[in-house]
């Protein structure tokens, strides 16, 4: 197993993770581990994607605190009617951090692959699509371990996706 640890100070395998609710589409890159932790709580069908990332929060409250804080961040100076600086705000590597889908560029930024890949995971249709993903695959029923403060622990999660949620490819 290839270690997800960082490398003087750079995770190695890392994803861009873009999530869609009926409110709108939320993008980040996180560590690739996370996929798995998206998937196991995708299984208790969260409705929005702040209940996604509050059920994450179980497993890895380390990596997800800062998604949630700076996406806070994000919204207090971009809005859907007014997001004058998006552009440079999104030229300056900062497409990396959390972000709203705004526009047509937050879109295309939304829709890239970040390290080993894309995947999308859409709520309301009940989908986790993997765009592009050179690391491992979610699946259907699975377990992974919990993180604290950063590391693996001896706890195990264990998931199985509802019947209506479908993976693809």
């Amino acid at each position: 197993m290839v270690s997800e640890e960082p490398t003087a100070g750079l995770p190695r395998h890392r994803l861009r993770y873009t999530v869609l609710d009926n409110v709108g589409t939320v993008s980040f890159v996180g560590p690739a581990h996370l996929s798995k932790m998206l998937t196991a709580s995708c299984a208790g069908s969260p409705p929005t994607m702040a209940a996604l990332l509050d059920a994450v929060s179980a497993l890895d409250a380390e990596t997800i605190s800062p998604v949630k804080r700076d996406l806070r961040v994000f919204d207090e100076h971009f809005t859907r009617d007014e997001h004058p600086g998006l552009v440079e705000w999104l030229s300056a590597d900062r497409r990396r951090g959390p972000f709203r889908v705004l526009d047509d560029g937050t879109r295309v930024a939304s829709m890239g692959p970040e390290g080993s890949g894309l995947v999308i995971f859409n709520l309301p249709r009940r989908r986790i699509v993997q765009v592009q993903n050179s690391n491992s695959n979610p699946r259907r029923q699975d377990w992974g371990r919990m993180r604290r403060d950063g590391k693996p622990t001896g706890a195990l999660y264990r998931y199985r996706l509802p019947d209506e949620w479908s993976i693809l490819p």
